[in-house]
Protein backbone atom coordinates (compact mmCIF):
# COMPACT_ATOMS: atom_id res chain seq x y z
CA UNK A 1 0.00 0.00 0.00
CA UNK A 2 1.24 3.35 -1.48
CA UNK A 3 2.11 5.72 1.93
CA UNK A 4 3.32 9.39 1.53
CA UNK A 5 5.11 10.50 5.18
CA UNK A 6 5.66 13.51 5.88
CA UNK A 7 7.57 15.79 8.93
CA UNK A 8 7.83 19.40 9.58
CA UNK A 9 9.74 21.94 12.09
CA UNK A 10 11.48 19.39 14.24
CA UNK A 11 14.86 21.26 14.48
CA UNK A 12 16.65 24.31 15.94
CA UNK A 13 19.53 26.11 14.65
CA UNK A 14 21.71 24.14 16.83
CA UNK A 15 20.04 20.61 16.04
CA UNK A 16 20.18 18.02 13.43
CA UNK A 17 17.62 19.46 10.71
CA UNK A 18 14.62 17.62 9.57
CA UNK A 19 16.10 15.46 6.48
CA UNK A 20 18.22 13.72 8.99
CA UNK A 21 15.28 12.96 11.04
CA UNK A 22 13.30 11.48 8.26
CA UNK A 23 15.90 9.39 7.10
CA UNK A 24 16.62 8.15 10.60
CA UNK A 25 12.64 7.41 10.19
CA UNK A 26 13.01 5.25 7.07
CA UNK A 27 15.97 3.43 8.65
CA UNK A 28 12.94 2.53 11.38
CA UNK A 29 10.21 1.79 9.21
CA UNK A 30 12.77 -0.69 6.90
CA UNK A 31 14.22 -2.09 9.84
CA UNK A 32 10.48 -3.12 11.04
CA UNK A 33 9.97 -4.67 8.12
CA UNK A 34 6.76 -2.38 7.85
CA UNK A 35 7.81 -1.28 4.16
CA UNK A 36 10.30 0.04 1.89
CA UNK A 37 10.47 3.71 1.85
CA UNK A 38 11.66 5.80 -1.18
CA UNK A 39 13.92 8.85 -1.46
CA UNK A 40 13.27 11.88 0.21
CA UNK A 41 12.07 15.22 -1.34
CA UNK A 42 12.52 18.95 0.49
CA UNK A 43 9.89 21.20 -0.07
CA UNK A 44 9.82 24.91 -0.11
CA UNK A 45 7.65 26.82 2.07
CA UNK A 46 6.49 30.69 1.88
CA UNK A 47 8.67 32.94 4.04
CA UNK A 48 6.97 35.13 5.56
CA UNK A 49 7.58 37.16 8.68
CA UNK A 50 4.19 35.51 9.77
CA UNK A 51 5.35 32.08 9.24
CA UNK A 52 7.69 30.69 12.56
CA UNK A 53 10.23 28.46 11.03
CA UNK A 54 14.36 27.52 12.03
CA UNK A 55 15.76 28.79 8.83
CA UNK A 56 14.61 27.60 5.37
CA UNK A 57 10.62 26.40 6.07
CA UNK A 58 10.84 23.31 4.59
CA UNK A 59 9.06 20.05 4.65
CA UNK A 60 10.74 16.42 4.49
CA UNK A 61 8.30 13.86 2.56
CA UNK A 62 9.02 10.27 1.44
CA UNK A 63 6.90 7.71 0.09
CA UNK A 64 6.39 3.93 1.20
CA UNK A 65 5.06 0.69 0.02
CA UNK A 66 3.98 -0.42 3.56
CA UNK A 67 1.76 -3.32 4.81
CA UNK A 68 -1.64 -2.78 5.54
CA UNK A 69 -1.53 -4.54 9.33
CA UNK A 70 1.45 -2.35 9.61
CA UNK A 71 0.30 1.34 9.19
CA UNK A 72 -1.14 1.67 12.73
CA UNK A 73 2.26 0.68 14.04
CA UNK A 74 4.32 2.95 11.92
CA UNK A 75 1.74 6.16 12.53
CA UNK A 76 2.74 5.08 16.41
CA UNK A 77 6.33 4.96 16.20
CA UNK A 78 6.70 8.10 14.18
CA UNK A 79 4.91 9.99 16.62
CA UNK A 80 6.68 8.73 19.24
CA UNK A 81 9.60 9.50 17.08
CA UNK A 82 9.37 12.97 16.95
CA UNK A 83 8.61 13.64 20.40
CA UNK A 84 11.64 12.06 21.53
CA UNK A 85 13.81 13.44 18.78
CA UNK A 86 12.64 17.07 17.81
CA UNK A 87 14.42 19.87 18.93
CA UNK A 88 13.80 22.17 21.84
CA UNK A 89 12.31 24.86 20.64
CA UNK A 90 10.71 23.61 17.77
CA UNK A 91 6.94 22.77 16.79
CA UNK A 92 6.90 19.34 14.77
CA UNK A 93 4.12 18.00 12.57
CA UNK A 94 3.63 14.58 11.51
CA UNK A 95 1.72 13.99 8.21
CA UNK A 96 0.87 9.85 6.82
CA UNK A 97 -1.69 9.98 4.03
CA UNK A 98 -2.45 6.47 2.44
CA UNK A 99 -2.88 6.38 -1.52
CA UNK A 100 -5.66 3.70 -1.28
CA UNK A 101 -7.85 5.64 1.40
CA UNK A 102 -7.59 8.94 -0.60
CA UNK A 103 -10.34 9.49 -3.07
CA UNK A 104 -9.74 12.91 -4.32
CA UNK A 105 -6.04 13.93 -3.72
CA UNK A 106 -6.62 17.19 -5.29
CA UNK A 107 -7.64 18.96 -2.09
CA UNK A 108 -3.84 18.31 -0.66
CA UNK A 109 -2.25 18.71 -3.62
CA UNK A 110 -4.13 22.29 -3.49
CA UNK A 111 -3.20 23.01 -0.15
CA UNK A 112 0.36 22.10 -0.56
CA UNK A 113 0.82 24.90 -3.55
CA UNK A 114 -0.91 27.10 -1.37
CA UNK A 115 1.25 26.83 1.14
CA UNK A 116 4.32 27.78 -1.42
CA UNK A 117 2.65 31.40 -1.51
CA UNK A 118 0.47 32.62 1.23
CA UNK A 119 -0.20 31.87 5.45
CA UNK A 120 -2.47 29.37 6.27
CA UNK A 121 -3.59 28.50 9.76
CA UNK A 122 -3.58 25.20 11.88
CA UNK A 123 -6.97 24.84 12.00
CA UNK A 124 -7.29 25.20 8.13
CA UNK A 125 -5.09 21.89 7.77
CA UNK A 126 -6.67 19.82 10.38
CA UNK A 127 -9.59 20.16 8.64
CA UNK A 128 -8.74 19.37 5.70
CA UNK A 129 -6.65 16.23 6.88
CA UNK A 130 -9.89 15.18 8.71
CA UNK A 131 -12.09 15.29 5.66
CA UNK A 132 -10.12 13.16 3.58
CA UNK A 133 -9.25 10.59 6.43
CA UNK A 134 -5.41 12.02 6.60
CA UNK A 135 -3.07 11.37 9.71
CA UNK A 136 -1.69 14.60 10.70
CA UNK A 137 -0.63 15.40 14.35
CA UNK A 138 1.67 17.45 16.52
CA UNK A 139 4.16 16.77 18.95
CA UNK A 140 5.30 19.64 20.59
CA UNK A 141 5.68 23.59 20.64
CA UNK A 142 2.83 24.95 19.19
CA UNK A 143 2.22 22.38 16.37
CA UNK A 144 2.83 24.63 13.59
CA UNK A 145 4.80 21.97 11.53
CA UNK A 146 1.52 20.46 10.83
CA UNK A 147 1.11 23.03 7.80
CA UNK A 148 4.22 22.17 6.25
CA UNK A 149 3.65 18.02 7.16
CA UNK A 150 -0.24 18.05 5.39
CA UNK A 151 1.55 20.54 2.53
CA UNK A 152 5.03 18.65 1.84
CA UNK A 153 2.27 15.15 1.29
CA UNK A 154 0.60 17.23 -1.42
CA UNK A 155 3.83 18.62 -3.04
CA UNK A 156 4.90 15.06 -2.84
CA UNK A 157 1.18 13.72 -4.73
CA UNK A 158 1.24 16.47 -7.16
CA UNK A 159 4.77 15.26 -8.47
CA UNK A 160 6.26 18.75 -9.33
CA UNK A 161 8.09 19.92 -6.20
CA UNK A 162 11.17 19.67 -4.28
CA UNK A 163 14.49 18.88 -4.15
CA UNK A 164 15.29 15.01 -3.82
CA UNK A 165 17.59 15.04 -0.88
CA UNK A 166 21.87 14.25 -0.40
CA UNK A 167 24.10 14.87 -3.18
CA UNK A 168 24.50 12.96 -6.85
CA UNK A 169 27.91 11.23 -6.60
CA UNK A 170 29.07 10.63 -10.59
CA UNK A 171 32.81 9.68 -11.49
CA UNK A 172 33.43 11.90 -14.16
CA UNK A 173 36.92 12.68 -16.82
CA UNK A 174 37.31 16.59 -16.50
CA UNK A 175 34.62 17.19 -14.16
CA UNK A 176 32.26 16.42 -17.08
CA UNK A 177 30.37 13.07 -18.07
CA UNK A 178 27.87 12.11 -20.38
CA UNK A 179 23.71 12.32 -19.39
CA UNK A 180 23.61 8.48 -20.26
CA UNK A 181 26.69 7.71 -17.84
CA UNK A 182 24.94 10.24 -15.32
CA UNK A 183 21.55 8.32 -15.36
CA UNK A 184 23.64 5.11 -15.19
CA UNK A 185 25.36 5.92 -12.39
CA UNK A 186 22.81 7.93 -10.09
CA UNK A 187 19.42 6.01 -11.31
CA UNK A 188 18.04 9.41 -12.24
CA UNK A 189 15.14 9.37 -14.62
CA UNK A 190 16.10 11.83 -17.01
CA UNK A 191 18.21 15.06 -17.79
CA UNK A 192 16.43 18.23 -18.36
CA UNK A 193 17.13 21.81 -19.30
CA UNK A 194 15.45 24.48 -17.05
CA UNK A 195 12.89 24.86 -19.77
CA UNK A 196 12.05 21.14 -19.74
CA UNK A 197 13.77 19.76 -22.73
CA UNK A 198 14.99 16.12 -22.62
CA UNK A 199 19.02 15.70 -22.95
CA UNK A 200 19.99 13.09 -25.59
CA UNK A 201 22.32 10.37 -24.05
CA UNK A 202 25.15 11.71 -25.63
CA UNK A 203 25.56 14.92 -24.53
CA UNK A 204 27.90 15.96 -22.17
CA UNK A 205 27.62 18.14 -18.89
CA UNK A 206 30.05 19.80 -16.83
CA UNK A 207 29.15 18.81 -13.06
CA UNK A 208 30.60 21.14 -10.63
CA UNK A 209 30.72 20.09 -6.85
CA UNK A 210 26.98 20.39 -5.87
CA UNK A 211 24.96 17.65 -7.94
CA UNK A 212 21.35 17.51 -7.02
CA UNK A 213 18.01 15.78 -8.28
CA UNK A 214 14.55 17.89 -8.44
CA UNK A 215 11.65 16.05 -8.40
CA UNK A 216 9.19 16.24 -11.40
CA UNK A 217 6.78 14.46 -13.20
CA UNK A 218 6.88 11.95 -10.63
CA UNK A 219 10.97 11.59 -11.24
CA UNK A 220 14.31 12.12 -9.95
CA UNK A 221 15.26 14.82 -12.59
CA UNK A 222 18.59 16.56 -13.19
CA UNK A 223 18.22 20.25 -14.29
CA UNK A 224 20.74 21.74 -17.01
CA UNK A 225 21.85 25.13 -18.14
CA UNK A 226 23.45 25.70 -21.40
CA UNK A 227 27.43 27.08 -21.42
CA UNK A 228 28.12 30.00 -23.01
CA UNK A 229 30.07 29.80 -26.00
CA UNK A 230 33.37 30.86 -25.05
CA UNK A 231 33.33 27.71 -22.72
CA UNK A 232 32.23 25.24 -24.76
CA UNK A 233 35.06 22.62 -25.45
CA UNK A 234 34.74 19.19 -24.03
CA UNK A 235 30.70 19.77 -22.72
CA UNK A 236 27.86 22.03 -24.06
CA UNK A 237 25.92 21.84 -20.53
CA UNK A 238 26.34 22.46 -16.86
CA UNK A 239 24.89 21.51 -13.60
CA UNK A 240 22.28 23.91 -12.59
CA UNK A 241 23.62 26.16 -9.68
CA UNK A 242 22.35 25.96 -5.96
CA UNK A 243 20.87 29.24 -6.63
CA UNK A 244 18.98 28.26 -9.58
CA UNK A 245 17.82 25.82 -8.11
CA UNK A 246 16.53 27.14 -4.42
CA UNK A 247 12.90 27.91 -5.93
CA UNK A 248 12.51 24.01 -5.80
Amino acid sequence: MKVFICIDDTDNLESIGTGHLAARLIEDIESNAWGKCLFITRHQLFVHPDVPYTSHNSAMCFEADVKESRLDDLIHHAARFLQQHSAIGSDPGLCVAAARYLSDPLPVISFGQKAKRQVLDKNEAYNLAGELGIHLSEHGGTGGGVIGALAGVGLRMGGNDGRVRGKLQVAATDNSASAADIRRQTGITEVRTMKGDLLEDRERIILGEWIKAVYQDGNRVLLVKPLDTLTKKTASWRICTKEELRSY
